[in-house]
């Protein structure tokens, strides 16, 4: 049996929901939509910097790092904010090149937040630098 490991934020939402920030069974790592802390509204660009940490955080606890990414879903709640979120992903992301879907949602769990970033890695996986 493979081995389940599961890694908590501190977030009060992961008990009112019942998640758990990132999982990763075998050499598959599902990091959960990941919004800027809460009181954080900044623009767009920071908020997706600001996600893109805690999805950083979830990933080293779980053995890995951004260079195993192979996937992220981005959801924004206006798409003519997709400049500042592509800015913020490239800044992590342009060697790595992971596929990439970006959609615009009608809202967000909270009226402050401008964008969600999901994130699915592979460990070991490593992109080329």
């Amino acid at each position: 049996m493979t081995e389940r490991t599961s890694v908590f934020s501190g977030s009060p939402y992961e008990d009112v929901f019942g998640y758990c920030r990132a999982v990763r069974v075998g050499d598959q790592i599902h990091v959960a939509g990941t919004c800027a802390p809460a009181g954080f509204s900044a623009t767009t660009y920071d908020q997706s910097k600001a996600a893109l940490a805690v999805i950083g955080a979830a990933l080293s606890e779980l053995g890995s790092d951004f260079s195993d990414v192979v996937r992220t879903v981005v959801y924004v709640k206006d798409i003519a904010d997709e400049a500042q979120v592509a800015r913020a992903h490239s800044e992590i992301f342009a060697r790595i090149r992971p596929a990439a879907t970006m959609v615009q949602v009608s809202a967000m769990l909270r009226p402050w937040h401008r964008v969600e970033i999901e994130a699915y890695a592979v460990a070991g996986a490593k992109a080329s630098a």
